[in-house]
């Protein structure tokens, strides 16, 4: 999928000129190089690894938030809420497969019946489309199944395939003839005149220089950013969420959130667009990436799911996979925002930094790569 004549930069042995060089070739990577190809930027991707979104694109709930959960005017609000438009106007322009199955977000005691006002005035501020509260004996009209004394209902929330949106993304881009570089990891870089230069690694080790840079390496973020040399780079924490399979019978049609918690939304249901169910993720901090999931975490997950839905049959979980937010909050702080970087904060002229992307990421990945290309423009 690649384009040999563009690709031939990588192997040359001495520095080779490019206009924009991205960092990454999750989700939000390929958007922005999607979204500077567009805009006439000559675009290589480079990826550490030998595929696309291996990271934290393949292992999350693939969900279109709305946009209710983040603190007015905060970089999540704003970039969600355009982002859920942006995303679902191009899936259904693309063919890119998507449902918006509706979300809703249960209280199972008057404490977090409470908490409900707080999230719909949140959507309300953040400008979320068609968020409502409703009666528990509505939210069960809808979901016979579930348990509650109130409820929210999000119109605006949908599952996407992001295997798909990212393929997508990427034959955009190579059509305005960007070039994808797989097994290309960067390993350092240094300013000089006229843009970055940028060491990559992998069978055959070359330089690169670029006039723009965008950094988009989830996980590796802040580490890249050390590695190339840019000021206020943020340090970086890894927390894990495991999902757990439902066998058996799907109770929900929609997508049923409870109340937040601290570092994430809760043990929640989602549905795949074949129309399985899973529960997850929960909230386990870690000091290295590792994706094997305990099955002995799914003990917990009993007692949470149970609260908004009693029907839960003992051994009814199986393990299915785990993923990793790259938090650049400390466990026991409060959240922190998506951290976008412009020349003026990495120090570098034409580097633009993205760090803690982690969820409403995916929503929010059109939206972001807009800005990035505003921030280089």
């Amino acid at each position: 999928m690649s384009c040999p004549e563009k690709n031939k930069v990588l192997t040359d042995g001495a520095a080779e000129r490019v206009d924009c060089v991205v960092i990454g070739a999750g989700v939000v990577g390929l958007a922005c190089a999607r979204a500077l190809a567009h805009a006439g930027s000559e675009v290589v991707i480079l990826e550490a690894e030998g595929a696309i979104g291996t990271g934290i694109s393949s292992r999350n709930s693939e969900v279109i938030h709305a946009g209710m959960y983040y603190p007015a005017g905060s970089g999540k609000a704003r970039l969600c809420v355009e982002g859920n438009r942006m995303l679902r106007d191009y899936a259904a322009s693309r063919g890119v497969p998507h449902t918006m199955t509706g979300k809703l977000i249960v209280a199972t005691d008057e404490a977090e019946a409470a908490q409900l006002d707080g999230i719909l005035e949140k959507g309300r501020v953040n400008g979320v489309e068609g968020l409502t509260r409703i009666s528990a004996t509505h939210a069960r009209e809808m979901e016979p199944d579930l348990n509650c004394v109130a409820a929210l209902f999000s119109p605006a929330t949908g599952i996407v395939d992001t295997h798909g949106l990212m393929l997508s993304l990427l034959g955009e881009a190579e059509e305005r003839g960007a070039a994808l570089a797989l097994k290309s990891p960067v390993t350092g870089g240094r300013p000089v005149e006229g843009g970055m230069l940028i060491s990559v690694g992998g069978a055959e080790p070359t330089t690169l220089l670029a006039r723009k840079v965008v950094l988009a390496g989830g996980l590796s973020s802040p580490r890249l950013g050390a590695a190339l040399g840019l000021a206020n780079v943020p340090p970086g924490y890894l927390c894990k969420g495991n999902y757990f399979t439902l066998t058996g019978r799907t109770p929900f049609s929609r997508l049923v959130y409870p109340v937040p918690v601290a570092a994430g939304l809760g043990v929640h249901f989602t549905l795949d667009l074949g129309g399985r169910g899973r529960f997850g993720p929960d909230v386990e901090w870690v000091t290295a990436e590792d994706y094997q999931v305990d099955p002995r975490r799914g003990d917990s997950f009993y007692a949470a799911i149970r609260r908004y839905w009693p029907g839960l049959a003992d051994g009814a979980l199986e393990p299915a996979y785990a993923g990793m937010r790259p938090k650049i909050s400390a466990e026991g702080e409060a959240a922190a925002d998506f951290m976008i970087q412009g020349p003026n904060q990495t120090g570098r002229p034409g580097v633009v930094a993205l760090y803690g992307i982690e969820s409403p990421g995916l929503t929010s990945c059109l939206a972001i790569a807009k800005l990035v290309g505003e921030l280089l423009a």
